[in-house]
């Protein structure tokens, strides 16, 4: 690797704590992170809050409320229903009342002993704990379309944030900005914003801006990742990121035989290429790195994180981000193959 891959605490330290907590953010700096990694939705009064989806239910104890049993609804986000309760419906002042609860307590019961002690942030206090440990953030802007729809533009809002946190000119070495959806993006950097710009692709599927815009017309994120997609890409981002299994394919068994040569593409088109997420445990690593039964427990993710690591690729996300930084340190330039 010509440069050092930059390791992003995945809503901060999530293997560890609950995520996108003030607990998670500060351990993923103590434990080496580069950067971490706020995702953004909106509330009813127009205030960017950190939370992984605008669907609350799963990440906070919202349901034990009493006094919101009435916002539960079922709304489509997306094109899919989900129900349960949605930021959009709640003032900031509400949300202030709820707590931050463990995702996957099945998974990181460790992490579980902590629901209910750390209440939600918004953009400004991630960046001030960003601020505070010298490090970066990677913001991502979550349903843009589904927002703007509602009457709530996600741009405008985090575009404010971002500046009355004094971040304006922070520079792409401190901040980048990523999401699914390239419309936000190029609303908010037409502001002027100064940040490195990151367009995140699935594995499969199609962007819903472009689903909402061009519908069946609308290319896939396999399309995107041709060579001729990436270097269309590159006329409007920095760089993509993109699931860690198109760098590290699976067959229909979960085995992974080797590295894709999506990176050594997507750098020849001028792209940088992040990916997401890794993560230690046997859950989420492929069949062939996997140790034992127990889903909890810690498969043989060295082997996984340097196989990624030797890629070159530019920044990973990781909810262990000790575990990535100590991968990177073992990574000698060696290609997996």
């Amino acid at each position: 690797m010509d440069q050092q891959t930059l390791v992003i605490g995945h809503r901060g330290a999530s293997g560890y704590r609950p995520e996108h907590t003030a607990s998670a953010y500060e351990l993923a700096f103590a434990l080496g992170a580069d950067a971490v990694e706020p995702d953004v939705v909106l509330s009813l009064d127009g205030v960017p809050v950190v939370r992984h989806e605008n669907e609350i239910s799963g990440t906070t104890d919202v349901a034990s409320h009493a006094e919101f049993a009435d916002r539960r609804t079922t709304r489509e986000v997306d094109g899919v229903a989900h129900t349960g309760w949605f930021t959009e419906d709640f003032t900031w002042p509400e949300l202030q009342t709820l707590r931050a609860v463990e995702r996957l307590p099945g998974i990181r019961p460790s992490s579980a002993s902590f629901d209910g002690r750390f209440g939600l942030l918004r953009l400004r206090d991630v960046l001030r704990i960003a601020e505070e440990a010298g490090g970066g953030a990677v913001v991502e802007l979550k349903h843009g379309t589904h927002f703007a729809a509602a009457g709530l533009p996600l741009a405008e809002a985090v575009a404010r944030e971002i500046d009355e946190a004094g971040w304006g000119r922070a520079g792409r070495e401190r901040l980048t900005v990523e999401s699914f959806e390239q419309t936000v993006l190029g609303e908010l950097r037409a502001t002027g914003l100064d940040a490195r710009w990151i367009y995140l692709l699935e594995d499969s599927g199609t962007a819903f801006d472009l689903v909402a815009r061009l519908g069946v017309d609308a290319p896939g994120y396999a399309d995107q990742l041709t060579d001729s997609g990436l270097c269309t890409l590159a006329d409007s981002v920095d760089g993509i990121s993109v699931d860690k299994a198109t760098i590290l394919p699976r067959d229909v068994l979960g085995v992974s035989h080797g590295a894709s040569d999506v990176v050594d593409r997507a750098h020849a088109a001028g792209l940088e290429v992040f990916t997401w997420t890794l993560r230690a445990e046997n859950r989420f690593l492929p069949r062939n790195f996997r140790v034992g039964h127990d889903k909890a427990a810690f498969g043989r993710w060295e082997e996984e994180f340097q196989a990624i690591l030797a890629t070159g690729v530019d920044g990973v996300f990781a909810d262990q981000p000790d575990l990535a930084v100590a991968a990177r340190s073992a990574v000698g330039g060696a290609a997996y193959t």
